[in-house]
């Protein structure tokens, strides 16, 4: 199945404690039906020295979200939008804004 939420992509969280931020897909994991927001669902981690140059501590890294939970931002509103697929007429199968119908991969 062709992948509606993809790597660099913008997007909005539409459920749970992040509801309403927007940010760039760093990861996507399809197996697991999850991707990892920038700046979004952060937890923190407990991280040993790894030598000179990085100390210890706790820091702060993306968690994933499931991509039920995402919405692909409409590259001519900015607001979510459900995606849908078309073929053009080069034979070329592209990604397709629903509510505006704009093409979202050129």
């Amino acid at each position: 199945m062709a992948a509606k939420i993809r790597k660099g992509d913008r997007v909005q969280v539409l459920t749970g404690k992040d509801k309403g931020r927007q940010g760039e897909v760093i990861r996507v994991n399809p197996t697991e039906g999850r991707a990892f927001v920038q700046g979004v669902n952060l937890a923190k981690h407990h991280q040993k020295p790894q030598g000179m140059g990085q100390p210890g501590g706790i820091i702060e890294k993306e968690a994933s979200i499931n991509l039920s939970n995402l919405a692909l931002l409409d590259p001519k509103s900015g607001k979510p939008t459900r995606v849908g697929f078309k073929t053009l007429e080069d034979g070329k199968k592209v990604r397709v804004a629903k509510a505006s119908g704009e093409v979202i991969d050129a």
